[in-house]
């Protein structure tokens, strides 16, 4: 038997944080590649702890919903996992380059393919001009607009921005857009001055976060100025200063984000079939394209 599960931090505190892992393990379910699709969370159930246990097969496939390398990717997942042995040099990465590692989990006595998270994954890249497409409801969108790409950012972590400049850089090379930045809520160039780092009269802003919570949800639009107070809404697009910005929500709801998880997958030795492709078109469809 062939198991894949998806590792996500959820939330106490925000039920729906959760939401985009059951949607893309649902998606890849459907599929039929792997005989199970388990989901896990840091701060919901099951537990980071606990998932493996509920596992049946004996090929396990671990994938983290995560933007960036860092403390979860690195510290807590493989040792809630439990995986014997794990050194971060298994990974000899860049702060972009984790790719697998295969460890036997202890408590299970069974081989795991750990792999790096999606948020690094060249793949994340379509995810986000998708999102744009999905925001503007055109396919073609790019001619006279400019895109954002946001994270988070810190001076704490410099991987944390590496996924944001990664992503951006490779979109900007494609010159499909006018404009393409990274920008940050907590170092520079930061996304509370938005309009003044763009010429384009038309900007749409991709946050690159899993789920929507307190940073997509409030603190990005009160930031940007989209509205003062995120209770009474906004309209998308809403101008800023004479520019028009088509907010998108986090990256990691999009429906092709699915094809990261099984890209992950399929780079540790999955055996796919024809899901990848599968999933490409029935997300395309889903948006409306």
């Amino acid at each position: 038997m062939q198991s894949l599960v998806i590792v996500a931090h959820g939330s106490h505190l925000n039920p729906e944080s959760s939401a985009p892992t059951y949607d893309h393990a649902d998606t890849i379910r459907a599929t039929g590649a792997f005989d199970e699709v388990r989901t896990g969370f840091w701060k919901e159930e099951p537990h980071f702890r606990e998932v493996l246990r509920t596992v049946e097969g004996d090929e396990v496939y671990v994938v983290p919903l995560f933007i960036s390398e860092g403390y979860f990717t690195e510290q807590v997942i493989p040792r809630e996992l439990r995986l014997a042995g794990w050194d971060v040099s298994e990974w000899d990465s860049d702060g972009l380059s984790a790719d697998q590692a295969t460890l036997v989990a202890e408590d299970i006595d069974k081989e795991v393919h750990y792999c790096g998270p999606v948020g690094t994954h060249r793949a994340m890249t379509d995810v986000i001009v998708r999102r744009a497409e999905s925001v503007t409801n055109d396919a073609d969108v790019g001619d006279g607009f400019g895109l954002a790409v946001v994270g988070h950012g810190t001076e704490r972590n410099e991987n944390s921005a590496k996924a944001i400049e990664y992503h951006a850089d490779r979109i900007a090379e494609r010159d499909r857009f006018d404009e393409v930045k990274p920008l940050y809520m907590d170092e520079d160039p930061e996304v509370d001055d938005l309009p003044e780092h763009f010429e384009s009269d038309d900007v749409v802003l991709v946050p690159l976060f899993i789920a929507d919570g307190y940073h997509t949800q409030e603190d990005i639009p009160e930031d940007v100025g989209l509205c003062e107070d995120h209770t009474e809404g906004y309209e998308v697009p809403e101008t800023v200063d004479g520019t028009r910005i088509w907010y998108a929500g986090a990256v990691g709801t999009e429906p092709l984000m699915a094809d990261v998880v099984l890209e992950r997958a399929d780079d540790a030795g999955a055996d796919l079939g024809t899901a990848l492709d599968d999933v490409r078109e029935t997300t395309r469809v889903a948006t409306g394209d």
